[in-house]
């Protein structure tokens, strides 16, 4: 008999397998990795900022930088991949919702050509609500933080 156990846990999340969890498409899929992901505990998200975003164009012309809405949602998009991946939910239907964003704060700008890595800890894990904490680095430099709440929807019988 197979041990559940014994399957390794998933600790990265490519392109494809992010497209399999988020119904998020572009230009609103905001990431392109998740990993190092330990489960009900933390990942890094990973976020390409190319110029060729449609958010460049007008925030701020001649001075791209990446809106700290943005930034948030990015944060929160690698937040449903890790929770995902955590409830083995995997190519199942669900929605996953904001419910609060707290304390966020913006340290750095965020422009065309950076690597923005999403540093997730879960502060609530499971069941229907989750809390994060989420960082958002490029190199060293603390870009963007926040704690917020996500609600994931499940069909019943789910």
């Amino acid at each position: 008999m197979n041990d559940p156990r014994a399957v390794p846990a998933m600790t990265e999340a490519d392109i494809q397998v992010i497209q399999r969890i988020l119904p998020h498409r572009y230009p609103f899929l905001l990431i392109d990795r998740v990993r190092d992901m330990v489960p009900f505990e933390s990942a890094v998200g990973v976020k390409n900022v190319t110029f060729n975003e449609p958010h460049f164009q007008g925030h701020f012309p001649g001075t791209p930088i990446m809106p700290g809405v943005t930034i948030i949602e990015a944060m929160a998009q690698a937040a449903a991949v890790l929770s995902c991946v955590s409830m083995d939910l995997v190519g199942r239907e669900f929605l996953i919702y904001f419910m609060t964003i707290d304390r966020a704060r913006f340290r750095r700008k965020v422009v065309p050509g950076d690597v923005l890595e999403l540093h997730l800890k879960v502060l609530r894990p499971g069941g229907k609500v989750w809390r994060f904490e989420g960082r958002g680095m490029v190199g060293r430099d603390l870009a963007a933080e926040a704690e917020f709440a996500a609600m994931l929807d499940l069909p019943r019988g789910a």
